[in-house]
């Protein structure tokens, strides 16, 4: 009897075993039997493995190797990917001004990345359609009434902080990842759903919270299963893809489908209750009126009632804008924050100036409004908050050194040709100075190596310095003009007019054009706002006592795609993201004298 129930079963995963074996046969043998590859001008490394190519040493802890890719080869390379196919590498800034400019209806996002309907991987009329309704969410009219109202949720993170810290002035070590982790999802919620998971309460975990934390590494588990997405979709229905993650012996599909169904339903829960309370204003749900109807959901429904038929967004696209919107604001933010903290508790000196300059501005803004509280209590309004010259030096040094997302893909939907700023040499041994770029061409955007290119920010690009975004009296430096706002010689993000397309900083962290990070400014923000919430109470040096072997932790940050800090051996297993620091009260040797803001 079991048998024949298993045999339905057995023939479903022989089929599907079959048909991915017979899927890669394919692919090689077409790779074998293809005529002269197109891009076999183009120099680039050599494939290193039958199957993933050079892949896994870009996508696995490939700081070092991305950046000499460039270095070696210039700001257009080949490399290998899934299955050896030849892709192209950029970083070229007159080259990524066509992509994500110029011609961003040409090179659109790849095939294996379009999964439902997502924001930032939104294609044609229904996208600019999604990006209509939400530039407004973002507006800083928005940000400006947000602030105040999240403000809470820095505080109690410094509260739950303080509580740690010994009152003696003595010093504790703290794993700072799960905490900023919970942080930020708190911010994103709240900010996006207008409903808090109680993400800073330990004692109240939720299938929500956890699903979250765990949506990026589950998804990095299975990038090598990416090339067979397109196929799966298009040749099996809705009925027999749940069946095959059923049956399918790997954990990590199993894990990622009860990831991506919590995070479903709970988003599907408030935004029903969101919807009627719109329609009923007596009616009171889960999410409650917590953010008083700026958050991103409640706005959205509001305008999309507005709207007209042509413009009006259905349930399951708003829903997808929301849960997009989540997972891009968790992880880069919580990721961004924790090597901020961390290269204060390296650079002692930074983090005195910084935090000389928060009690300056706190002290400045109490005084003009009357304000008889502890400066360290005191809430800076968002043009304030957003405009402290150090603070945003800082902040921007660290995106634009380590961004959160190092690495994203396009696909070239027709023919095209790339202009190069920089010509580089081919295999014949000949300048060129543009590339053809066959139609269905993958191109990977490197976010890091532009942002490293040593012509367009100095031959210290690599190194963090915030100073390079203030003049020499301290003031903030005007970007975009190419005049003036010289740092060492060098322009800053420009030289001799060419510059990279990116809508922050002239950097490519938020990347640029139509399909730019739409919710940048509330990163921003929200960075911001927790910095100068916990750096007056609150000091942070590198880890000090050692283990019972006698080890000392150093974090080692991993490129993963993704920024992974994890402590290196034999303190840490190398594996495990955790960012360790030791914290203390402040005092007053922890500040600068008569330090500009």
């Amino acid at each position: 009897m079991i048998l024949i129930l298993l045999r339905p079963l057995m023939a479903l995963l022989r089929v599907c075993g079959s048909s991915i074996f017979v899927f890669i046969i394919w692919r090689l043998i077409k790779r074998l039997r293809a005529p002269k590859s197109p891009l076999a001008h183009i120099l680039g490394p050599k494939k290193e493995h039958w199957l993933k190519g050079n892949y896994h040493r870009i996508f696995q802890d490939g700081l070092r190797y991305n950046l000499d890719l460039v270095q070696q080869y210039g700001g257009l390379v080949k490399i290998y990917a899934l299955l050896g196919q030849e892709q192209l590498y950029i970083s070229d800034p007159l080259a990524l001004h066509h992509i994500v400019v110029k011609e961003q209806n040409v090179y659109e996002e790849t095939d294996m990345f379009i999964m439902g309907n997502r924001l930032i991987f939104g294609e044609g009329e229904q996208h600019k359609k999604q990006r209509k309704m939400l530039n407004p969410v973002f507006s800083l009219a928005n940000m400006r009434d947000l602030l105040p109202v999240i403000q809470p949720i820095a505080d109690q993170l410094r509260t739950i902080l303080n509580a740690k810290i010994p009152a003696d002035g003595s010093v504790v070590e703290v794993n700072l990842l799960p905490w900023l982790s919970r942080g930020a999802l708190e911010y994103i919620c709240q900010a996006a759903l207008g409903h808090s998971f109680n993400a800073l309460d330990p004692t109240k975990d939720n299938e929500y919270m956890e699903a979250i934390r765990t949506l990026a590494p589950s998804t990095l588990r299975l990038i090598f299963l990416r090339p067979f997405i397109p196929m799966i979709v298009r040749r099996f229905s809705l009925y027999w893809r749940n069946k095959m993650m059923d049956w399918m012996p790997s954990d990590a599909l199993k894990k990622l489908r009860h990831v991506v169904n919590v995070m479903d339903t709970a988003s599907k829960k408030i935004f029903t209750e969101k919807r009627t309370a719109l329609e009923n204003e007596d009616f009171v749900g889960i999410a409650g009126n917590r953010m008083q109807g700026k958050d991103i959901m409640s706005i959205m429904l509001r305008a999309n009632a507005s709207s007209s038929n042509d413009d009006r967004l259905t349930d399951s696209e708003l829903l997808g804008q929301i849960n997009t919107i989540i997972f891009a604001g968790f992880e880069t933010t919580t990721t961004a924050i924790c090597r901020i903290l961390w290269i204060l508790a390296e650079k002692q000196d930074v983090q005195a100036r910084l935090r000389s300059a928060i009690r300056n501005a706190k002290r400045d803004y109490a005084d003009a409004q009357g304000l008889s509280i502890p400066w360290e209590d005191v809430e800076l309004p968002y043009d304030t908050l957003m405009g402290l010259p150090y603070l945003d030096a800082i902040v921007r040094e660290t995106l634009r050194v380590y961004p959160p997302t190092s690495l994203l893909s396009r696909t070239a939907r027709q023919a095209s040709v790339l202009p190069l700023h920089q010509p580089i040499r081919s295999a014949s041994g000949e300048m060129i100075s543009s590339v053809h770029v066959p139609e269905n061409t993958t191109l990977i955007i490197s976010i890091l190596a532009s942002n490293h290119n040593k012509e367009i920010w100095g031959e210290d690009a690599s190194e963090w310095r915030p100073e390079r975004w203030l003049s020499p009296s301290g003031e903030r430096l005007h970007l975009g003009d190419g005049e003036g706002n010289f740092t060492n010689g060098v322009s800053l993000g420009v030289k001799n007019g060419v510059k990279y397309p990116g809508v922050y900083g002239l950097m490519m962290t938020f990347l640029g054009g139509g399909r730019a990070c739409i919710g940048f400014k509330f990163a921003e923000m929200e960075i911001k706002q927790l910095l100068t919430t916990l750096i007056p109470r609150i000091h942070f040096a590198p880890p000090a006592s050692t283990d019972r072997n006698g080890y000392v932790k150093e974090i080692y940050w991993k490129m993963n795609g993704l920024q992974v800090p994890v402590v290196r051996p034999p303190a840490g297993d190398d594996v495990t993201a955790q960012v360790p620091l030791d914290l203390r009260k402040v005092c007053e040797q922890d500040f600068v004298v008569n330090q500009p803001n």
